[in-house]
């Protein structure tokens, strides 16, 4: 087992709701590795989730911030100076969408939905990597969360296929421009998770086990694989990985269809 020691880095690890959230994934790789680490949550109503996940563990702290609230991020990056000086890793697991734009026919996206889902799911990889960007270290690395659906359609996923498009378009621009500063960012386009963001989408049992059953694996990736794909991405393992969407899908993307070949 490669051992990796962060104990002289810092992160920030936005949009983690509960222990399924794959944000949390992610922090406790980086937790392991010695990292120090601090939280944003959405709203009050998560706090004592994270407050559960966080007890009895050093060198973390946790801030309410809406992503999409300016004031709400200065406040946050003031707190990660004050506790940090410095920021090494930012990690974005932020989507949402209204259910009345993934319950009903794509055609039938209202303009309000459809600025939601762009707004939550991707405008705000721009706004919280500028705010982060005066305390990134050279050497700094970004990871935000995407799906497949970005590039083939996958029912009821609807608008967020849209905006996990625009999160993959808006990794390869911030990478070309922070990249002069030796800052990285990249996105991990993850297979069918069980989280709180995949229950919103109907049909999704049935998804994850055809998902399963398509992958050359013979099964789903795990929460598990996703931080530690991350860590990889994260650490100077990944120095020169940039601007991409690194799949971690036990294979199911590559697939066009599965047919039993012994028959």
């Amino acid at each position: 087992m490669v051992q990796i020691d962060l104990s002289d880095k810092t992160a920030l690890v936005m949009g983690v709701a509960n222990a399924r959230s794959l944000g949390w994934a992610i922090a406790e790789q980086l937790l392991a590795s010695g990292c120090r680490v601090g939280f944003s949550y959405q709203g009050e109503r998560l706090r004592s989730e994270l407050d559960k996940l966080l007890t009895g563990r050093d060198g973390v702290w946790s801030q309410q911030a809406d992503a999409t609230s300016e004031a709400d991020l200065t406040a946050l990056f003031a707190r990660v100076k004050e506790e940090f000086g410095h920021l090494d890793y930012l990690i974005h697991s932020i989507a949402f969408a209204p259910r009345t734009a993934m319950d009903g026919r794509f055609l039938d996206t209202t303009e309000a939905d459809w600025n939601t889902a762009l707004n939550v799911s991707a405008y705000t990889l721009v706004s919280t990597a500028r705010h982060a960007e005066p305390l990134l270290r050279p050497g700094a690395s970004i990871v935000s969360l995407t799906y497949h659906a970005s590039q083939k359609v996958v029912p009821k996923y609807n608008v967020m296929g849209v905006a996990k498009a625009a999160l993959e378009a808006t990794t390869r621009y911030l990478a070309s421009e922070m990249g002069a500063a030796g800052v990285r960012v990249n996105t991990i386009s993850a297979g069918p998770m069980r989280t709180i963001a995949a229950r919103s989408i109907p049909g999704f049992g049935g998804m994850f086990e055809k998902a399963a059953e398509a992958a050359p694996l013979g099964r789903n990736a795990t929460p598990d694989e996703v931080g530690k794909l991350a860590l990889f991405l994260l650490s100077d393992l990944g120095s020169g990985v940039t601007g991409q969407t690194v799949y971690v899908d036990a294979g199911s993307s590559i697939m066009a269809m599965k047919v039993d070949q012994s028959s």
